[in-house]
């Protein structure tokens, strides 16, 4: 059915971003507009942002539009929507509404004898004066206000002259010029939030961007090509956050590699598509990158680039720089990284000091991943994993921890260590480990006793009750399974199934060791080792 072309009927455009009347975080896009069958007067059709809808744009059988979802549209009647208000409007809504005495009254608490005490705030009028001096406002927060306008620049200017900081998430912007107009009215303004603003494709006629350093658009529907038009405009940006918008390609325009932002120190890339770290190469040449956030992506394997493999633009490249070697800190937490190559390939990013890797198969012990001391000496230069710094005490502890476990391996031909564990040689000759001989002296319980590892044992399951911790004296080949029939018999536990958790310094959950055929070498436990005893529910 064809939507209404006569404009007296109703003040919406199909394609413009609306709120239900009274409630700003219900947002969603006009998508028609006109009479609805066996209905009277005039309808709004809308797809709603958060699925809240009725239909999917059919109703009685007859198509309006459609929707993207089952349930992700509905008609309302025009009364019931809003187009949003200008910013300056946004503004004295935020700051400058005083409470009615209907609210003032409701503020109060009961006494003693179960009266009503009215409550004051004291200071509440200076606070309330000095935010009303708009004048003066180093940054504004106007989330959720149906911003849909920039309103007058000019006005804007002599409102807020000193604004450095304005936060615009879930409002109703969606046009690029409105943006801009926001900005040429701001000149002190250095950080702008858009998240949760439905952007247009259209990126015409921008800037006034030039003085941002700080530019927000997560959830904004935004790609990259989008990007390469705005980058021009932000000559002074510093940090960049993408998060949300279902980006799977670094879509460059004239060359193979991502050229400009000479001053971008942070790219934020979380919770997109992006699955081949090809694309992640193209932002190699981007000098004052320190900081990449590419968590919750579905990046499968990671490498460094050699010589020939390098994206270069169409002009002369610089011989003398590395790929990323101003990069310090690369969050790929929650990937699909499954090879611990990808792992050891991070020792090739000259300066990466601060890696989160967490919830990846590779790393999730849960999973069958690496423990926590493993990756700690895989990774010759890294500082901080995972959130947590690595103390000089733990990195030592690990590298030989690591060390003995390669060696408490069936044995393997040399080439086949080098390759399976690159550090293990460079590690063994640093720590002085020395490779295991045969022994001519005895071979009866002096040579049990050189397999030993100490290892204290803490009750925290809730049945057990509270029992002191015990340190026992066990043969690193004992299975996982033989411990807990051990737990059973130190702790007299009686009808309690137990559960054996791996408790590493710097790792901020223990570790479950939840297969019941592996050694406690093989799984990790060593002299000094804390296992935590828990029970099944």
């Amino acid at each position: 059915m064809q939507s209404s072309s006569d404009p007296q009927q109703c003040e919406f455009k199909i394609g413009q971003r609306v709120h239900w009347v009274g409630d700003c975080r219900r947002i969603g896009t006009v998508k028609y507009v006109g009479q609805v069958e066996g209905y009277s007067g005039n309808w709004v059709g809308v797809e709603w942002d958060n699925r809240d809808g009725k239909h999917d744009g059919s109703v009685n059988g007859v198509r309006y539009f459609n929707a993207q979802f089952p349930k992700s549209a509905s008609f309302a009647r025009p009364h019931n929507l809003s187009t949003g208000v200008s910013l300056l409007q946004a503004l004295d809504i935020r700051y400058r509404t005083s409470s009615t005495k209907e609210e003032e009254d409701e503020m109060y608490v009961l006494s003693a004898s179960n009266k009503r005490v009215n409550v004051q705030l004291l200071g509440k009028d200076k606070i309330e004066d000095k935010l009303g001096r708009f004048e003066e406002l180093p940054g504004a927060s106007l989330f959720y206000l149906g911003v849909s306008s920039c309103g007058d620049p000019f006005q804007i200017s002599k409102t807020l002259p000193n604004l450095k900081e304005l936060d615009l998430t879930g409002n109703l912007l969606s046009e690029w010029q409105d943006v801009a107009a926001i900005c040429s009215g701001l000149p002190a303004l250095t950080a702008l939030n858009l998240s949760s603003n439905t952007m247009s494709h259209s990126v015409v006629g921008i800037s006034h961007l030039t003085n941002l350093r700080i530019l927000v658009l997560n959830n904004t529907a935004i790609n990259w090509s989008q990007i390469e038009v705005l980058k021009d405009s932000l000559q002074a940006i510093e940090e960049l956050h993408l998060m949300g918008n279902k980006l799977r390609e670094i879509t460059t325009t004239s060359s193979n590699i991502v050229q400009g932002f000479d001053s971008l120190r942070l790219l934020n890339l979380e919770d997109n598509y992006i699955a081949d770290w090809g694309e992640i190469l193209k932002l190699s040449q981007l000098k004052c990158l320190e900081q990449l956030h590419l968590n919750k992506n579905s990046i499968e394997s990671i490498w460094y680039p050699a010589a020939d493999e390098l994206p270069y633009s169409s002009g002369s490249p610089d011989k003398n720089y590395k790929p990323f070697q101003n990069l310090r800190c690369l969050l790929i937490g929650a990937n699909k990284i499954e090879d611990v190559a990808s792992i050891d390939a991070l020792n090739s990013y000259p300066g990466l000091v601060d890696i989160r890797c967490s919830e990846n198969p590779a790393t999730d012990p849960r999973r069958g991943g690496i423990a926590r001391y493993v990756l700690i000496a895989r990774l010759a230069k890294v500082e901080v994993l995972n959130g947590s710094e690595i103390t000089p005490r733990e990195r030592k502890d690990s590298e030989i921890r690591y060390v003995r476990l390669v060696m408490s391996k069936p044995h393997q031909n040399l080439e086949e260590i080098k390759r399976l564990h690159p550090r293990f040689t460079e590690l063994k000759a640093f720590h002085g480990i020395e490779d295991e001989r045969p022994s001519d002296g005895p071979t009866g319980p002096q040579k049990m006793a050189s397999g030993l590892i100490t290892i204290t044992l803490k009750c925290v399951g809730p049945s057990i009750g509270e029992k002191p911790p015990l340190t026992k004296k066990l043969p690193a080949t004992t299975t996982v399974g033989k411990l807990k029939t051990l737990c059973e018999s130190f702790f007299k536990l009686k009808s309690i199934k137990p559960l054996l958790y791996l408790q590493e310094e710097g790792s901020p959950l223990p570790t479950l060791l939840d297969d019941d055929m592996a050694s406690l070498n093989d799984a990790g436990v060593c002299t000094q080792s804390t296992i935590l005893v828990d029970e099944e529910m």
